[in-house]
């Protein structure tokens, strides 16, 4: 199909201005011919038909659909969400019962994804390998459950609990174990060097369709010293790393000769970053230091503080003022020290500087403060014109179905895209969504490079007639539906907001970490993980945390 080509003059004319000026380019499913506007323009009959039209009546309800995303309700959304993961079910049981037979010389269009994190991983689940030839391209070979990356850190859960290998969740996807270091937009063709050590190996993969999911990097927002002296948590290395430093901070400071001076330095521990990452590490940190260590180095436990240094007013800013007054009183009764308007300038190897000239000696510290972006995001912003503005603040602006902008058949999911206009937060749930949504958008054969997705057949969703608004022959933009957040702060409490819609439910407390235990588990991504997650937690809570450095 000709995107707009058959249609009337009457259904058409309302877009054929402001196709002109954008110079729109369609491809044709199915068939190499491109069609410019102009092409489309002079394509048009030169009478016009009746007002009364199927096509005109089609068109009007694609425009309606496009504009009532801002009108859909709460629990309207919840029911598109409700029938969009019976749909994914289906997906996972017939791939599982009934394993597709894929013939290896059948001519299919090539998926390549970027990146093995939350919005990659949704978007492996539901994609249909039927349709897609599928190559993931990432230098880690697994899924984390970056929300326990804090629990991992000091030995709560164990690090293999919170991982799964990436050909478990979809065995018929091709994976490279590599990281892409440049993209050929003309030519469509992705740059891999290869991951593994000692074997550093260039190759070339052709795609039709490219799904740049690379996540974001730390940032340091260019803070002298960081990188060299900070410990990071964004990967499993990084919180391997942590606790093994942790338990030698203890033993250092148990030597003899160590003068009490320096045990108080290596025995504070400092967390640069109010936000949930920084405080639920904090928070685990001084569970860790309570219930485990302090039996083994009780002479030493004097000496141990935790500080949280925050840039801004207060901490854990996602959440209402009432539950961040909350989380600063429990901190104050774990005796962790909160100090806020603490901008870091520079990192040494024995102390940190404020911005008000303060330093603060530590052993050892966290760099929690924010997301950075990955070098193929900022290549891709250099080389992209459309991408050149500073609303997006380091990710790609895509649009509402999210395609990004200035490049043909180039898609951004996760932390590495902002979508127009406002910017989603860079979280795991928007990820989530945003991967499994543009999986849908693929296995019900969208025209992806039409201005607004659309297809000509009846939708092949089993459930289509269920979903609420719009027409199912007509992509609906992405709405994210936001849940609700979560964040351990210590002692066995958490804190919920839960979105209802109209109302926000705030909660805080013990019962309110049951839920928060509850939520971990069920959003493990495979049964296998919650079985072992259980586990840890019960050898936690029986036998501690192991302390044993090899």
């Amino acid at each position: 199909m000709a995107c707009f080509v058959s249609y009337s003059y009457t259904s058409f004319h309302w877009k054929t201005n402001s196709l002109i000026r954008k110079t729109e380019i369609c491809r044709k499913k199915g068939t190499g011919k491109v069609y410019s506007s102009r092409d489309l323009v002079a394509a048009l009959p030169k009478t016009p038909t009746p007002q009364k039209d199927p096509v005109q009546e089609k068109n009007q309800t694609k425009r309606s659909n496009e504009t009532s995303v801002n009108e859909d309700s709460f629990f309207s959304l919840i029911l598109n969400r409700v029938v969009d993961t019976v749909d994914d079910a289906m997906v996972h049981f017939n791939r599982t019962f009934f394993p597709p037979k894929i013939d290896p010389q059948a001519k299919k269009p090539t998926l390549v994804i970027l990146g093995t994190g939350w919005a990659a991983h949704s978007l492996i689940k539901v994609i249909d390998t039927v349709k897609y030839d599928v190559r993931v391209v990432s230098p880690r070979n697994y899924f984390l459950f970056t929300p326990m990356l804090p629990s991992t850190a000091v030995g709560t859960v164990e690090f293999r609990s919170i991982v799964e290998t990436f050909r478990t969740a979809n065995p018929f996807v091709d994976y490279f174990e590599a990281h892409c270091v440049d993209v050929d937009l003309q030519k469509q063709v992705a740059v891999c060097e290869s991951n593994i050590p000692g074997e550093k190996r260039k190759f070339q993969i052709f795609y039709d369709y490219l799904v740049i999911a690379v996540g974001a990097a730390t940032n340091t927002f260019g803070t002298p010293g960081v990188q060299e002296h900070c410990y990071f948590l964004k990967e499993i290395s990084d919180a391997r790393g942590l606790r093994r430093a942790i338990v030698e901070r203890f033993e250092l400071a148990s030597f003899p000769d160590i003068s009490k001076e320096e045990k108080c330095r290596l025995l504070s521990f400092v967390v640069v970053g109010g936000g949930p990452t920084g405080c639920e590490f904090a928070a685990e940190l001084h569970d860790f230091l309570v219930q485990d260590l302090k039996k083994y180095y009780p002479k030493l436990f004097g000496d141990v503080q935790v500080l949280l240094l925050q840039s801004g007013d207060s901490i854990l800013t996602q959440f209402d003022r009432t539950l961040q007054e909350k989380a600063l009183e429990n901190f104050r009764q774990s005796n962790i020290q909160v100090i806020t308007k603490a901008r870091v300038t520079e990192v040494t190897s024995t102390h940190i500087r404020l911005v008000d000239g303060k330093e603060i000696p530590y052993g050892l510290a966290v760099w929690a403060a924010g997301n950075g972006t990955q070098p193929l995001t900022r290549l891709l912003l250099s080389k992209i014109p459309e991408q050149k503005v500073d609303e997006a603040r380091g990710r790609l602006l895509v649009d509402s179905w999210l395609r990004v902008k200035g490049a043909l058949n180039v898609f951004a999911v996760g932390d590495c895209a902002a979508m127009e206009p406002v910017p989603l937060p860079a979280t795991a749930q928007v990820a989530g969504q945003q991967g499994a949504y543009l999986a849908r958008l693929f296995n019900r054969d969208y025209c992806l490079s039409c201005p607004v997705p659309e297809s000509e057949e009846k939708s092949t969703a089993p459930l289509a007639k269920w979903r609420p608004g719009g027409s199912p022959e007509v992509a609906k933009p992405f709405q994210f539906l936001s849940l609700g957040i979560l964040a351990y702060i210590g002692r066995e409490r958490a804190m919920a907001q839960i979105e209802t819609g109209l109302e926000k439910i705030k909660m805080a407390g013990v019962l309110t970490y049951l839920l928060w235990q509850s939520v971990y588990i069920t959003k493990q991504v495979s049964f296998r993980n919650r079985v072992l997650v259980l586990f840890d937690w019960f050898k936690t809570r029986v036998f501690g945390r192991d302390m044993s450095q090899f």
